[in-house]
């Protein structure tokens, strides 16, 4: 069986990382389905990891047995994600890659675009490539979920034009961000979003 993300996001408060992990822990103690614990014990090495317990959150994923696809992505998606906060770019990028290709070979789209959103942040260089790809992997998705990547890839690309100077092009992103927020994100993704434009329109009122 694998979690919905809807599932999942009942669990997580990603401003409080340590309360995450306490529901998640209890979730994967109640769960009576093995692919569904492990996935849940995939999200605890997050929470881990948001609480840089690095070394607890690999050991954590060293004890991942199960079997279904979705739990393999994780395992490698969450492995990706500690290195690449730890600061080791390159460490994430083998995670992130191998995530992105088991997801492709299972169909997994949600799975598989978080892998590419994290490779356009691990590997700046050719973050374009991926956040195209992600973009093509949801033309014919339904799923209101999964659509909502749409906001993070445009809002990821509009701080990757701003950091190489391009505030231009950041603009364009981050309203295709706002727009995609009010169709398919939450509350708190649209006032990002706002926070962003505000900030590009900034940069570029300085520029002028």
């Amino acid at each position: 069986m694998t979690l919905a993300p809807l599932q999942l996001d009942e669990l997580w408060d990603f401003g409080d990382a340590a309360a995450s992990e306490g529901r998640l822990v209890a979730a994967a103690a109640a769960a009576t389905d093995d692919d569904e614990r492990a996935e849940l014990e995939t999200q605890i090495a997050r929470a881990l990891g948001l609480q840089a317990r690095y070394a607890r959150a690999h050991a954590v994923l060293d004890t991942v047995t199960g079997q279904a696809p979705a739990a393999a992505v994780r395992v490698a998606l969450e492995r990706g994600r500690l290195h690449n906060s730890a600061g080791d770019a390159q460490g994430a990028i083998v995670h992130f890659r191998r995530a992105a290709d088991a997801a492709a070979s299972a169909g997994l789209v949600f799975l598989y675009v978080d892998a590419l959103h994290m490779l356009a942040i691990a590997d700046p260089s050719n973050g374009d490539r991926h956040t195209a790809a992600a973009f093509a992997a949801l033309e014919d998705v339904t799923d209101a979920r999964t659509q909502r990547w749409r906001v993070s890839l445009h809002n990821n690309a509009g701080w990757a034009a701003m950091a190489a100077g391009r505030h231009g092009d950041a603009l364009v992103s981050f309203h295709a961000a706002r727009a995609d927020a009010a169709r398919w994100g939450t509350a708190q993704q649209i006032e990002w979003a706002d926070e962003s434009l505000a900030e590009c329109r900034a940069a570029l009122g300085d520029e002028a």
